[in-house]
């Protein structure tokens, strides 16, 4: 994952997008977001942030089909690329990693 650097923002839309699979669109999204951290998100902040993700290429987005519900607009789903599952292993090593590596009298 080398120059392509992933805030925790970003990383937190990220792991929803991969938790939402098939049905991860901007307001899905913001609802699992809320649900795994108990805190509020603003929709702008995730659209956002999708788009950085898709720039760097660790998602991708194609347009949904139709629907009544949304008064027949559709939903840009995302899916997380091959990249995106490599960037969130590498952070997933990563803060293992450090975590592994505190010492225990830190925790006295």
């Amino acid at each position: 994952m080398k120059g392509t650097y992933l805030g925790e923002f970003e990383e937190v839309v990220l792991l929803a997008v991969a938790i939402r699979t098939g049905d991860a669109y901007g307001a899905a999204v913001v609802n699992e977001i809320e649900q795994q951290l108990a805190r509020a998100v603003n929709l702008g902040a995730v659209h956002t942030a999708l788009h950085r993700l898709e720039e760097k290429g660790l998602v991708k987005s194609e347009m949904g089909g139709v629907t009544a519900d949304r008064g027949g607009r559709s939903k840009r789903l995302y899916v997380v690329t091959a990249l995106g599952r490599h960037a969130l292993e590498e952070i997933r090593q990563l803060r293992n990693r450090m975590w592994d590596n505190i010492p225990k009298i830190a925790w006295s």
